[in-house]
C-alpha cells in the first residue's frame, strides 16, 4: 500500500488505496496480458520488449493519482484548520482569503485594463463589473493558494507515490554538469521552437542556481513544421565533433539564426575549422544520429517541444522556473534520504 503521510500529525488516518502506482486489480509483471497466435505473454514480457511500451499512459495516470491526492490534502487541511480554529471552512477562508485581499482597481486602473483587452466590442460601463469580478475572483484564487500553501508547509505534507520513470538513453548526448550529480535533467527540444527558445532563460537560471547538483542533457526534437530545425540540430552536433557543442548550442537559442549560412558564420564566430565543419554540415553526416534521438523521443511519447525527463520523470511543455525549481528540489530530498537511508 502507498501511503499518503503528513508527518506533523496532520494527515496520519488514511491510507490511500493504490498498490504498487496503481490500483488493487491492476496487472503485475507475472500476469498474462496478451495471446497471440497462441503465445501467452505477461506484462514483464511485454516490458521487456517494449520499455517505454506503457510509459506515457503510466505517467497520465500518476498525473491524475497525483492531482487527487494534492486535492485531498488540500481539503483536508483547511479542514483541519477551521476546526483548529473553531470556525467553518466558510469562514475561515472569509477571514483569511476573502478579507485579505486588496481593494477592487480604480477606475483608471480597469480603463487601462479595458483598453489591453482585445476584441471587446462592449463599452467600458457595460462591462466594467465583469473586469472588478473576474479581477476579484484571480487574487481569491491566489490568496487561497498562498494561504493553503502556507498550512501545507506547515504540515510537513509527504506524498508518497512513486512516478513512474524512464532511463533516458545518454550514449552520444552532450551532458554538462557533474558525472555524478543526483538529478539528470534531460530536455527534448527543437531550435526553431519558440516555446523552447522562451524557455531557454529559466533553464540557464536553473543551471546557475543548482550548478554542482544538477547534470544537464540536451536531445534534437526537430519538428517537421519547422524548416530550419533538422539543419539546426545537424550543426550543433557537428561542433560537438570540435568539441563545442555547448557553445554552439547556447548561441542557437540566443540569437535564433538559424539560415544555413549562419549556421556556417557562427562555427566560424567559434573559431570552428570551417571547411570541417561545412563538410559535416553539408553531407548530412550528423542526420542519422538526429533522426534517432527523435525517434527516441517518439518511443517515450514525446508529442512536442520542450519536453524534459527529470530523473527519468516524463514533463511535457514548457516548464517555468518555479516548476523545475519544485521538481529539483523534490529529487534532491529523495535523493538525501535515500543516501542516509544507505547508511
Amino acid at each position: 500500500m502507498k501511503k499518503l503521510i503528513c508527518t506533523a500529525g496532520l494527515v496520519s488516518l488514511m491510507s490511500v488505496a493504490f498498490a504498487q502506482n496503481g490500483l488493487e486489480g491492476l496487472p503485475t509483471s507475472n500476469d498474462v496480458v496478451l495471446e497471440v497466435l497462441g503465445q501467452k505473454m505477461t506484462l514483464g514480457d511485454f516490458e521487456k520488449q517494449r520499455p517505454t511500451g506503457l510509459f506515457q499512459a503510466r505517467t497520465t495516470f500518476y498525473q491524475a493519482q497525483r492531482k487527487a491526492l494534492d486535492e485531498f490534502v488540500d481539503q483536508y487541511i483547511l479542514e483541519q484548520q477551521a476546526k483548529k480554529e473553531g470556525l467553518t471552512v466558510e469562514k475561515l477562508l472569509d477571514l483569511h482569503v476573502n478579507k485579505a485581499i486588496a481593494p477592487d482597481p480604480s477606475e483608471e486602473t480597469l480603463r487601462v485594463y479595458y483598453e489591453g483587452v482585445d476584441n471587446v466590442t462592449q463599452p467600458f460601463e457595460a462591462v466594467k463589473g465583469q473586469i472588478v469580478e473576474a479581477i476579484r475572483q484571480r487574487r481569491i484564487a491566489k490568496a487561497k493558494a498562498d494561504y493553503t500553501q502556507a498550512l501545507r508547509a506547515a504540515a510537513n505534507v509527504s506524498i508518497r507515490l512513486a512516478p513512474p520513470r524512464a532511463l533516458p538513453v545518454l550514449r552520444e548526448t552532450p551532458v554538462r554538469g557533474p558525472k555524478n550529480a543526483p538529478v539528470v535533467i534531460v530536455e527534448y527540444s527543437d531550435y526553431e521552437c519558440p516555446y523552447c527558445q522562451a524557455n531557454q532563460t529559466d533553464l540557464d537560471k536553473m543551471e546557475a542556481e543548482y550548478k554542482g547538483k544538477i547534470a544537464f542533457g540536451y536531445k534534437d526534437v526537430p519538428l517537421p513544421m519547422h524548416p530550419h530545425a533538422q539543419k539546426a540540430a545537424e550543426a550543433s552536433q557537428c561542433a560537438g565533433e570540435q568539441g563545442k557543442y555547448w557553445e554552439f548550442h547556447d548561441a542557437l537559442f540566443s540569437t535564433k539564426q538559424l539560415e544555413l549560412p549562419q549556421l556556417k558564420e557562427q562555427a566560424r564566430k567559434l573559431n570552428l575549422d570551417g571547411a570541417a565543419f561545412d563538410k559535416c554540415l553539408d553531407s548530412g553526416a550528423e542526420a542519422d544520429l538526429v533522426k534517432s534521438t527523435l525517434e527516441e523521443g517518439q518511443t517515450l511519447g514525446v508529442q512536442g517541444t520542450p519536453s524534459f525527463l527529470i530523473n527519468g520523470r516524463f514533463f511535457g511543455g514548457s516548464l517555468h522556473y518555479e516548476d523545475i525549481q519544485k521538481i529539483i528540489n523534490e529529487e534532491l530530498k529523495a535523493a538525501a534520504v535515500g543516501t542516509e537511508a544507505a547508511k
